[in-house]
């Protein structure tokens, strides 16, 4: 039997009243495979145990097949959970540590049976008699997911469960896992800061941030219309390039998006989007371009819909099956560090004040050397240094990165024609909200 999992504004907070999870609300269908994905701190692994029963939910309810289930102790709650580290009983073997939850729950019944059948499925025969010190990190991975599927439970919560393996190994676990957990059928809770597993497994996708839901839809949805930035820059291998424009919508022009020294012309008749940009006049906002929303060609095999810029080639990315090429458009590049960080640390009085008055024992030293010099160079307050210079911001090769195929010949330095396709440009305001394509729609295949 799967289950269905319900979460009404759910909060969790520790030490200091800082909430790790805020105010998060899903419904999560029988059968269904979800990915909490987001970067770490964000409070993924906390919405899992409290689903779990392991963290008790502060504020909020959590419905299991529509009945209350806050107070539900974890035993009485029939999921099973995958931990990042295996946590496998180092002095029972594999045959042993898949049959111990079947030994806990009916201890007069022999688990033999459904060991077997679980080791025949994860293709770990060979291994049941081996200790966990015998096996690799993957055959321990198996091991301890066939401890969880052993059970039959109703839910599987699975945190972050190949985190630990190398890349090869990774790829080869998720596909195993997808394949598993749709032959099962059961409802599925995957937690993972990795957004290649989390496009591939799930059939919807939760990004959250500092303990806020951000997005939640189909891996295809969360892609094509990012919420707002954060979920733009988060979403996407190579990251969305992120550049800072300036929007210009004269009454008897076309309207643009400066971007610095170029410009991008929306072309005429605007579409229903880009007419929603003039309330945008005179405004910064920043535009999102994907690596594949902009490919080399000359402005005379430009499409409908796409409009020229150039580019002087600065670094390029040897992938294999394509080339990763980071031009310098003269553009600026929008560095938005307050939106992509986890949780911004809060600027605490008492910090404050050991920075402008330094530490205890800075103070200490300064009086000692005053005194040294004589009484009349006694004081209670040190001498401010001066301020240091600002910091630099960090050198990033290029401000535009294009995917290209490996046939084509590039060099460094050299300028080269581009074409931007306006249908996949993104907007956001300076609040990082999405403000083109402002429907909600996503486009069909064929465009």
């Amino acid at each position: 039997m799967t289950r269905a999992i319900t979460l009404n504004d759910v909060s969790k907070s520790y030490t200091r009243g800082a909430r790790v999870v805020d105010r998060l609300s899903l419904d999560i269908a029988p059968g269904e495979f979800l990915v909490l994905l987001g970067p770490s701190g964000c409070g993924k692994s906390t919405v899992l145990r409290m689903i779990a029963g392991l963290e008790e939910i502060d504020e909020g309810r959590l419905f299991l097949d529509g009945e209350y289930g806050n107070d539900l102790p974890p035993s009485e709650r029939d999921m099973a959970m995958v931990f990042q580290n295996f946590a496998l009983y180092p002095s029972m073997s594999s045959r042993d540590n898949i049959g111990f939850p079947l030994r806990i729950e009916a201890p007069g019944s022999d688990p033999a049976p459904r060991v077997d059948a679980t080791a025949r499925m994860l293709g770990i025969e060979d291994l049941l008699d081996r200790f966990p010190a015998q096996l690799s990190g993957g055959e321990r991975q198996r091991v301890a997911m066939g401890r969880a599927i052993a059970r039959h439970p109703s839910a599987f919560l699975m945190d972050e469960p190949l985190s630990n393996l190398d890349a090869k190994l990774r790829n080869h676990l998720r596909a195993e896992i997808s394949q598993l957990t749709r032959e099962l059928g059961v409802t599925t809770v995957y937690v993972t800061h990795d957004q290649s597993e989390a496009m591939s497994l799930g059939d919807r996708v939760a990004v959250l941030r500092g303990g806020v839901l951000q997005q939640v839809g189909s891996p295809r949805a969360v892609y094509a219309l990012p919420e707002n930035v954060f979920v733009a820059a988060f979403i996407g291998i190579p990251r969305i390039n992120l550049l800072r424009g300036l929007v210009r919508a004269p009454l008897d022009g076309a309207m643009t998006i400066s971007l610095g020294k170029q410009f991008l012309r929306l072309p005429e008749p605007l579409s229903l989007d880009h007419q929603l940009l003039r309330v945008q006049q005179g405004r910064e906002v920043i535009v999102g371009l994907r690596s594949e929303a902009v490919r080399i060609a000359k402005p005379a095999a430009a499409r409908t819909g796409e409009v020229a810029l150039t580019g002087l080639v600065e670094h390029l990315e040897f992938q294999g099956h394509e080339v990763l090429v980071h031009f310098n458009t003269g553009s600026r590049p929008a560095l938005v560090p307050e939106l992509e960080a986890p949780r911004p640390a809060p600027d605490r009085p008492d910090r404050r004040r050991r920075r402008e008055g330094g530490t205890v024992l800075e103070r200490l030293r300064v009086r000692a050397g005053a005194l040294r010099a004589g009484s009349a160079m006694a004081t209670a307050e040190p001498v401010q240094p001066d301020p240091a210079p600002a910091a630099a911001e960090p050198r990033v090769p290029g401000d535009l990165i294009v995917r290209t195929t490996p046939d084509i010949r590039l060099r460094q330095s050299m300028q080269v024609p581009l074409l931007v396709d306006l249908a996949h440009l993104f907007v956001f305001d300076q609040s990082g909200r999405r403000i083109c394509p402002n429907p909600d729609r996503l486009p069909v295949l064929e465009e």
